[in-house]
């Protein structure tokens, strides 16, 4: 509780007294104030003390020359910056105003950090992006893989830039028998975009010169083969790199005859040319090192090739002079091989000897036991035959019509020998002839009874 005592006022001089404040409040209403009046907020200035800590969050000072903030930038958005924040730059960012209670310190929570004067660049650089990666120019199945052997390497690029001496250099460390043509353009400025667009064109006609001379439809081959193009510069702002986002030199790398590989700025810069481009490198050194394995290699797999080779001649010409010294053998003492011969062919005829022998006795061994067996089986199905020959002869004789005659019944035919089987066909006065089981009568029908 506050004990401050104040010295009484008259009524004459009596004014509302000021309200007594907590710290811990008073920051807070602070910051409730600068949140409603300012956030979210913009700012542009210079950074100063930047340090990432192990955490991952960002601390620095926003300066200008009228005065400074402190600002923090958390793990989560710091993650999302595109570059490497230093000293000395001048940004712009987007957070929020608050006061830090423990010192009672402004401080200013950093959302988004971009550099100074690059927000409407970027946004161009975006759209453009969007619009070239809709039309198919960024495909993977579009790029091709870069020739395992070169035979000569094109550069586009500026005589005054440090990206030339950093790719020549590694080109002849690497490979220095390699040719390589340099058609040198402007690299930054309002002109580089169509210096490099005439430069990569004069390449691409030397490139497709050797193609045609390669499939035979030319008769003079070109000078040097170029078989993969570099398209590099240094490092830069966004300002200094925006030729390279240009649309007309992001299609014309698109129309290259053989692979293009870009090599602009440093590992963090991308511009609409590396998306085009077949293979993207982080540097132009790195650029020149991806399209040409070191001389070293290709003379050590040489090497290697020329000792597997002659291992496989002598392995040939031993086992060819085996054979040799085989059949010098053989023709020196034909006498052997002949005698050789003789003894396969006494061998095979004392087989074939055998084998007819054998057989001759197996079938007379078979024929000695079909003959055995033959008067058993032959009387075994005479038997068969002469009770089945009896069971067809007495059905045979159940079927015979005397048989029904000898128990009374009579046959009545007319006199021609058809068969009376109905009353119908015996008419009074008809003669007809009956036969019966020991003789036959004739007789004559007096009257005609229906059932």
């Amino acid at each position: 509780m506050d004990t401050t005592h104040y010295p009484p006022s008259t009524a004459a001089n009596a004014a509302p007294s000021p309200r007594i404040w907590e710290v811990g409040a008073l920051c807070r209403a602070v910051a409730d104030a600068l949140a409603a009046r300012f956030n979210p907020v913009e700012v542009r200035g210079e950074l100063s003390g930047f340090s990432r800590a192990a955490s991952g969050h960002c601390y620095f000072n926003l300066k200008d020359a009228n005065g400074q903030v402190r600002c923090a930038m958390f793990r989560r958005s710091a993650q999302a910056l595109d570059f490497n924040p230093r000293d000395g730059e001048l940004v712009e960012v987007v957070g929020k105003l608050g006061v830090y209670e423990q010192r009672g310190d402004l401080q200013l929570i950093v959302e988004g950090m971009r550099r100074a004067g690059q927000g409407a660049l970027f946004e161009q650089f975006l759209r453009l992006k969007a619009q070239l990666e809709s039309e198919g120019l960024f495909d993977s199945e579009r790029k091709r893989q870069l020739p395992l052997m070169p035979r000569g390497i094109g550069i586009v690029t500026s005589l005054g830039a440090a990206a030339l001496h950093d790719v020549v250099t590694a080109l002849r460390r690497r490979v220095p028998q390699l040719p390589v043509v340099l058609v040198p353009a402007l690299v930054q400025g309002a002109q580089a975009a169509p210096s490099m667009v005439a430069a990569l064109q004069k390449l691409y006609r030397l490139a497709e010169a050797q193609i045609a001379y390669d499939a035979r439809l030319s008769i003079d081959a070109p000078a040097v083969a170029i078989d993969t193009i570099l398209l590099v510069r240094g490092g830069g702002s966004l300002e200094d790199l925006w030729a390279f986002n240009d649309e007309q030199l992001a299609r014309t790398v698109v129309q290259s005859p053989v692979p293009l590989v870009s090599g602009v700025g440093h590992e963090t810069d991308f511009t609409i040319a590396d998306f085009c481009a077949d293979l993207r490198a982080p540097t132009p050194t790195a650029a020149a090192e991806l399209v040409c394995q070191p001389r070293d290699v290709w003379l050590g797999a040489l090497q290697l090739a020329e000792q597997r080779l002659v291992d496989g001649v002598e392995r040939h010409l031993d086992r060819q002079q085996q054979r040799l010294d085989m059949a010098a053998r053989q023709i020196g003492r034909p006498s052997a091989l002949v005698h050789g011969q003789q003894q396969m062919l006494d061998r095979l005829g004392r087989r074939l000897q055998s084998a007819a022998q054998s057989q001759l006795h197996g079938q007379d061994k078979r024929v000695q036991q079909l003959a055995s067996v033959f008067p058993t089986v032959a009387g075994r199905h005479l038997e068969r035959s002469e009770q089945r020959l009896a069971q067809l002869h007495a059905r045979l004789e159940l079927l015979n019509p005397r048989q029904v005659l000898s128990r009374g019944y009579a046959l009545l035919t007319d006199m021609q020998g058809q068969v009376v089987s109905s009353v119908t066909q015996a008419t009074p006065g008809k003669a007809m002839h009956a036969e019966l089981a020991d003789g036959s009568v004739d007789v004559v029908a007096t009257q005609r009874l229906l059932v």
